[in-house]
């Protein structure tokens, strides 16, 4: 019998002996790369993670309430950061768990025969995350994109801002290759994200009371604060900078996790120099370098906001806004000229100056007080528009028309004149009776209440609410006949709502009327 013997197979394209070429390795990487890519894509917790924030971005663009219809576009590109968080840390933990992959199923000594160093394992591993990041960048930019192309949008946003969410889940993706070749054990990733949210929660904070260095912290959980926006040259927020640090962050992870591979070879060592560098340059551009001139426009904007303003005019009117609202002033236009139209006498041609108004003197964005104008024929707008803002700002235009100031809601008025406010206010809209329940803060059309304004608020004694009520139900036609017919009666102080239940023909309401509305 004779003996076959079988050679072994060379690859004719590469010498025996001969290391692969460049171009091979490089192949061999991207290889690698994808296959640690389509792993990652299976693991349970990367699917069900990005699945709830894909959901939560959908049940919030679903579910919006009537500002949403006016998006403020500097306040959206910061309410999209936080939402991947959970879906970042699904990602470190599973690309640190597939690089313990080898470690945990004791095949490591396997890869010393490789052609592949360890340190090109490594690349793979972390280009292997930036497919995640891309879905989260596509994620970020539909939800942006949405707001943006409303026709009520205000503003604009950064995209400094909108980058911080993707290069989140790279620097997670990065980190859990760090961690591994670190510190290679399991329980490693769990305790570093419990680390890693302590801190940012308490360097976030740092960032809300101006501290610079709490925007060390890769992201910073300010999105929103409650209050009323403002225009973005006054968030002082370092956008670009943090997003070049947090680019920064990334390279030097990723140096590190390669140099502790065994990759000391002069093109990591050079990237490493370069990611340093890039870091620091983040860290330097995020130190605030003119905080006064930040205050003082703030200061001008909420004092002498006439100064950063421009105004135009309709019907007779005229309406002054920061650069970033203007679009939003034919809406306001459009309210002004509803609630003239119900109005008798001279008021009906009222002339009126509508300006926009923050108060930055508590903090951007916080809560805050805008006192009324003692003006006559000026009326206060905010920030925010849409929803509830609509009635609002209708009552403070009425509240002017029919009292003359804004600040005459100071003093109760337990008269006729709320009464006539309130129609104002309400009688031209679509749903005045529903309304009016959302305009209140009890949302109740019973009994004595508190109807909301842009500055001081409205008090409505129980005989007050029910003559509006009655109003309200009132065929429109018949009630504004009423209205114009007894304008000047119903705009006296002299004028009691009892008087004023039989001047519009509603039933007067019994018992005596207190004027205590609290």
């Amino acid at each position: 019998m004779s003996r076959t013997t079988t050679a072994p197979v060379v690859d004719p394209a590469v010498p025996a002996g001969e290391p692969p070429r460049a171009g091979r390795r490089t192949a061999a990487v991207l290889a690698l790369a994808r296959f640690e890519a389509r792993e990652l894509l299976v693991q349970i917790q990367i699917l069900l993670f990005f699945a709830l924030y894909v959901l939560l971005v959908v049940l919030r663009m679903t579910f919006q309430e009537g500002m949403d219809a006016y998006p403020v576009l500097n306040t959206v590109d910061r309410a999209v950061q936080s939402s991947p968080l959970l879906f970042a840390i699904a990602v470190l933990v599973c690309t640190n768990a597939a690089a313990l992959r080898s470690r945990k199923n004791r095949t490591a000594d396997q890869f010393d025969v490789l052609a592949m160093e360890p340190w090109r394992r490594t690349v793979a591993q972390v280009l292997s995350v930036i497919p995640f990041a891309a879905l989260t960048a596509v994620v970020v930019a539909v939800e942006y994109t949405r707001e943006a192309l409303k026709p009520g949008a205000i503003g604009h946003g950064s995209l400094g801002e909108l980058a911080v969410a993707p290069l989140m889940v790279l620097l997670a993706g990065v980190l859990g290759v760090l961690l591994a070749r670190a510190l290679p054990s399991g329980f490693v990733p769990i305790l570093f994200v419990v680390a890693f949210y302590l801190a940012t929660v308490v360097l976030s904070t740092l960032a809300d009371e101006g501290t610079w260095w709490g925007w060390l912290s890769p992201i910073v959980l300010t999105a929103e604060t409650g209050g009323d926006p403002v225009p973005s040259d006054l968030l002082g927020r370092p956008a670009g900078w943090h997003a070049l640090y947090m680019l920064g962050l990334c390279a030097v992870g990723t140096c590190g996790a390669l140099l502790l591979s065994g990759g000391r070879t002069r093109a990591v060592k050079a990237a490493t120099a370069l990611a340093l560098a890039l870091t620091a340059a983040g860290v330097i551009g995020q130190v605030p370098h003119d905080t006064a001139g930040l205050a003082e426009a703030r200061r001008t904007a909420s004092e002498t906001p006439e100064k950063v303003q421009s105004c135009k005019e309709y019907d007779g009117s005229t309406y002054c806004s920061f650069p970033e609202w203007t679009g939003v002033r034919d809406d306001w236009a459009a309210v002004v000229g509803r609630v003239r139209s119900l109005a008798g006498g001279t008021a009906a041609d009222t002339a009126l100056t509508v300006s926009q108004r923050i108060d930055t003197s508590s903090g951007v964005e916080a809560d805050a007080y805008l006192e009324p104008y003692s003006t006559p024929g000026r009326v206060t707008v905010g920030t925010r528009w849409g929803g509830n803002r609509i009635p609002e700002f209708a009552v403070g235009v009425a509240t002017v028309l029919v009292a003359g100031r804004e600040d005459a809601t100071v003093e109760d008025m337990c008269d006729a004149r709320p009464v006539a406010i309130m129609w104002l206010a309400l009688g031209g809209g679509p749903t005045p009776m529903d309304t009016f329940q959302h305009v209140r803060l009890d949302d109740s059309t019973t009994g004595s209440g508190i109807v909301l304004a842009p500055t001081d608020s409205l008090d409505l004694t129980a005989h007050q609410t029910d003559v509006v009520r009655e109003l309200l139900q009132r065929p429109r036609a018949e009630a504004a006949a009423r209205v114009k017919a007894h304008w000047t009666e119903l705009t006296s102080a002299a004028t009691t709502t009892a008087q004023a239940a039989k001047l519009l023909g509603v039933p007067v309401p019994k018992g005596a009327e207190s004027c205590d509305a609290s």
